[in-house]
């Protein structure tokens, strides 16, 4: 049951549902969980003057029990701190099915789309955009991410030319929740990173649209000017009330080097912020996985492949971690298969990374199509294996996505 109550009668132990204040001036970005000692402490020395608790998973106001703190969290590292060389990877199993979690995420999409299109139309007209109202969309790329990580992901890489700058800004969300999962971080800092992925392209608000959809490469100074949009944006989130620094960072260095070569301002190593050397990874792969006017989409595997080989560009142990949570071979990577047949990877298993499930749609040996077939690689009656990934460009393949979105 939910109530609201005054916060001098928040307890520890009690589940804190909804915060109700001025969401940029509270010290929490969750907005839902069991409040400890300091959470309680925190929100009581806040502008935060009312809180609704769910007596249905904690204890209501007259509980005596609701004076009994709970068990302390495990400690995690804070969104500030550089992650130890190797990162802790965290295998989370999925909560639902990919088939039922793809139709929510094609909801999210369409919702969030919206969302992000009214958000740089307000930017562009000089109105101060508010930061807040891309938190509801942050919080659902959340939900969506902890029960598949897989189909989100997916869908938001599906994307035309024309909503590209808005589709990206939810693909980057994603892939920084799945990258901040896989990495153990807690909740509130997997919303950081969710929310930063989500309003880190918005200074290309201040970028003429006809140089952002140019059809072919710019030139010099057109190039000058689309490198400007992380200083833009950083100024756009500080002139909405965005005072949370590890937003900020990410909105202001993804386009940093792990060597000193990236931009705005040369950084390099660790004088970059982890959730910014993440936002460089997920923007960077959403990037190159989405056709562009200028260019053809990657495939994902090639991608990886790819990306995995440009020294000095991304944090090697962060990438390591992007790489185990999309999986070796993505959902949409084309295959060989060791029958000499071409398959798309459908879906995977979190712990069996080379042997997914594929569908099976083309003989390389005769050159014709074949009857759709999917196949489990990991199933113990198995005995074909993937060879090696394939450009779907080289083989004049259109739509694949059509092959596991179905």
């Amino acid at each position: 049951m939910l109530k609201t109550i005054d916060v001098d009668q928040l307890r520890p132990g009690m589940h804190v549902q909804r915060l109700l204040g001025p969401w940029l001036k509270h010290p929490f970005w969750r907005t839902s969980f069991i409040a400890g000692a300091d959470e309680v402490a925190r929100l009581q020395g806040s502008v935060i003057e009312q809180v609704v608790i769910d007596t249905s998973l904690g204890p209501d106001v007259d509980d005596a029990t609701a004076d009994t703190p709970p068990p302390a969290p495990i400690a995690a590292p804070t969104g500030t701190e550089p992650p130890a060389a190797a990162p802790a990877l965290v295998d989370r199993a999925p909560t639902a099915a990919l088939s039922s979690e793809i139709e929510r995420a094609q909801k999210i999409c369409h919702d969030g789309r919206d969302m992000i299109s009214s958000l740089f139309h307000q930017a562009r007209l000089g109105k101060i955009a508010s930061a807040e109202s891309a938190l509801p969309l942050a919080e659902a790329i959340n939900a969506s991410i902890a029960r598949h990580p897989a189909a989100l992901v997916s869908v938001a890489r599906i994307k035309s030319a024309d909503d590209y700058t808005y589709m990206h800004s939810i693909a980057v969300g994603a892939l920084m929740a799945m990258l901040a999962r896989q990495l153990g971080m807690d909740e509130e800092q997997t919303l950081d990173a969710t929310l930063g992925g989500v309003l880190h392209d918005l200074g290309k608000a201040a970028i003429p649209q006809d140089v952002l959809n140019k059809p072919g490469r710019l030139d010099a100074d057109e190039f000058a000017l689309v490198r400007t949009h992380p200083e833009h944006g950083e100024r756009m989130l500080r002139s909405s009330g965005m005072e949370h620094a590890p937003v900020l960072a990410i909105a202001l260095h993804h386009h940093e080097k792990i060597d000193g070569s990236g931009y705005p301002h040369g950084l390099a190593g660790e004088a970059i912020t982890p959730l910014a050397r993440m936002g460089a990874i997920c923007d960077v792969y959403d990037a190159v996985t989405s056709h562009r006017p200028y260019k053809r989409a990657w495939d994902p595997g090639e991608a990886l492949r790819r990306m995995a080989s440009w020294q000095g560009h991304f944090d090697p142990a962060l990438f390591k971690a992007f790489v185990r949570g999309l999986g070796i071979y993505p959902i949409g990577t084309l295959v060989r298969l060791e029958s000499e047949r071409l398959a798309v990877v459908i879906e995977q298993h979190p712990e069996q990374l080379l042997t997914p499930r594929v569908c099976v749609f083309y003989s390389a040996r005769t050159r014709q199509h074949v009857l759709l077939q999917d196949i489990d690689l990991s199933a113990p009656g198995s005995h074909d294996r993937i060879l090696q990934v394939e450009s779907p460009e080289q083989w004049g393949f259109k739509d694949l996505d059509k092959l596991w979105n179905r």
